[in-house]
């Protein structure tokens, strides 16, 4: 008597690792992309005791020490400043503006742009390190 199998030998492949490993994947990269800000240039920031967070809604002015003026990664010429930041603030102004500027420019650079604030009622932070 001949007994026959009805079954047939089929590949399988284990695919329950590969869910965990798309898990962690995307966990690593939603942490890094919250740690990169691409709105910064770099330079060396005044040095503070306590540091304190601002709201995610925030434009970014930086000055350089060759005195060249960004706004979010963009040049602006000094006499424009004023303009091209009231033009990218919201209507209600509740953005806050982070100044950076380097710790060995004269004070009198950050009192003109820190002016602009207080001509206009905007909401200015100094960015430091700690």
């Amino acid at each position: 008597m001949a007994l026959k199998r009805n079954k047939r030998f089929q590949a399988e492949i284990a695919t329950s690792s590969l869910s965990d490993i798309m898990f962690f994947l995307l966990l690593f990269f939603i942490i890094i992309s919250t740690l990169a800000n691409p709105n910064v240039i770099k330079m060396t920031l005044p040095k503070a005791e306590t540091t304190e967070k601002t709201s995610k809604q925030l434009i970014s002015i930086s000055v350089t020490e060759e005195k060249r003026f960004f706004i979010d990664k963009e040049e602006v010429a000094p006499e424009n400043l004023e303009a091209m930041l009231l033009s990218k603030i919201d209507s209600n102004k509740e953005q806050t503006v982070v100044v950076r500027i380097p710790y060995n420019l004269q004070v009198q650079d950050l009192v003109n742009v820190l002016q602009i604030g207080v001509k206009n009622n905007l909401k200015f932070v100094i960015a430091t390190n700690k």
